[in-house]
């Protein structure tokens, strides 16, 4: 097995027929997935001569509160048929990671196809996403919305740039090459958007939606950018305009706001839809997950409220067995004084008169991020300490929860 950087030349066949035998591209849409690799830092692991794994990261960030930190997003980890279970995903992903950590990534991330598996290289898992279903008619919206601009995938630069300029909650991410969102807006034929320019010409807010049945439903709003209170409300009332012929929109519910709140008799209306192709209501699921790659580069970006607290920190990373011998980057395990508090740190070392916590930085990560409390990741994931730490870092890390708010 030889672990390498893709070639386009000699790679592109082989990493397209990956993709086709774990079935995430047809053969049609081959061409957007050869840009959508190639805009990554690509690595492919090889047998006898061929490709036979793929692992893709790209470049975005992550926001904390208020500030934005370089993010490591892992955009693809694939493994043809004949190549299961060698221990290739696992070597390539942990490479890749440590060439972006050395270039200065802090946080990476990626989408997970099964709880378990990213664990194993140091990844925790972040709060439930909510799906909202309802039928746009029962919107209980008054703003007047003006008729649209359509958007079609010949405007993937405009929506990127409103992508990025978007409204923004803590754990945000922004993915900051255009070809990404070209890939979403090329994945069916039936996808369209809807959405508003200002004076200057600037995209301010829109929808990308993907119907399942173009004349009834569901539709799936695969993402909404907006800034404004405004500027949301006329988004809502352009979905509450389909109401007349459309039975069901699923919304990913953003940040900060309870879709419900906007929905007539919400829990007469999933009673009544339950069992049937149109069920409204809210469905709950976890897929994001997170990892730290530099602890010290993190904390120093780490602003909170309240006093400051200190304590050891003993990290574990299990990343450290799938690194290559003399790689660039040796996870972030180690021995650490923390402060955590309106200024933030970790200095290596230890100090006898703190109380000390242990952790991966797995469940390090999600404390960290606000995902859950210190006191309820000591119950089902890996870390211990005193009680009366556990209640500290509960309080000074009274967090929004972190909400990605874009899909890779």
């Amino acid at each position: 097995m030889i672990l390498r950087a893709y070639d386009p030349e000699r790679d592109r066949e082989a990493t397209r027929r990956i993709w086709r035998e774990v079935g995430w591209i047809e053969k049609e849409r081959e061409e957007g997935m050869s840009r959508y690799v190639e805009a990554a830092r690509a690595l492919v692991g090889e047998i006898d001569g061929e490709a036979e794994c793929l692992v893709c990261t790209a470049p975005g960030d992550i926001r904390f509160l208020t500030e934005d930190l370089p993010l490591s997003a892992v955009t693809g980890v694939t493994t043809s048929r004949i190549a299961r279970k060698q221990g290739l995903a696992g070597r390539l992903l942990a490479q890749a990671l440590a060439l972006d950590a050395a270039e200065g990534a802090l946080v990476a991330a990626l989408g997970m196809f099964e709880q378990g598996y990213y664990n194993h290289l140091g990844f925790g898992t972040l709060g439930y996403e909510h799906m909202m279903g309802f039928d746009p008619a029962h919107l209980n919206v008054q703003t007047n919305h003006r008729v649209p601009k359509r958007l079609a995938e010949k405007d993937f630069e405009v929506m990127h740039a409103a992508r990025l300029a978007r409204r923004r909650g803590h754990g945000s991410v922004n993915l900051y090459a255009s070809v990404y969102t070209q890939f979403e807006m090329h994945e069916t034929d039936d996808q369209f958007g809807a959405g508003y320019f200002n004076e200057s010409g600037r995209l301010t807010h829109a929808l990308w939606v993907r119907p399942k049945d173009v004349e009834n439903g569901p539709y799936t709003v695969e993402w909404i950018v907006f800034n404004t209170r405004a500027e949301f409300l006329e988004l809502m009332s352009l979905l509450k305009s389909w109401g007349d012929q459309v039975h069901l929109v699923k919304i990913p519910e953003p940040a900060g706001v309870q879709l419900q709140d906007l929905i007539r008799l919400p829990v007469k209306q999933s009673r009544v839809t339950r069992l049937g192709k149109f069920a409204t209501g809210c469905a709950a699921s976890a897929y994001f997950q997170m990892r730290m790659l530099d602890l010290p580069g993190c904390l120093a970006k780490t602003r909170l409220n309240g006093p400051s607290i200190r304590f050891n920190l003993r990290l574990s990373d299990p990343i450290e067995r799938f690194l290559e011998s003399g790689s660039s980057w040796p996870g972030v395990g180690g021995d650490y004084i923390v402060t955590l508090g309106p200024e933030s740190r970790a200095q290596p070392g230890t100090d006898g008169s703190l109380p000390y916590l242990a952790a991966t930085v797995n469940a390090f990560t999600r404390m960290w991020l606000g995902a859950r409390p210190a006191s309820g990741l000591a119950t089902t994931d890996e870390i211990t300490g005193p009680h009366e730490l556990l209640d500290q870092l509960d309080r000074v890390l009274c967090l929004p929860p972190p909400v990605p708010d874009w899909e890779f």
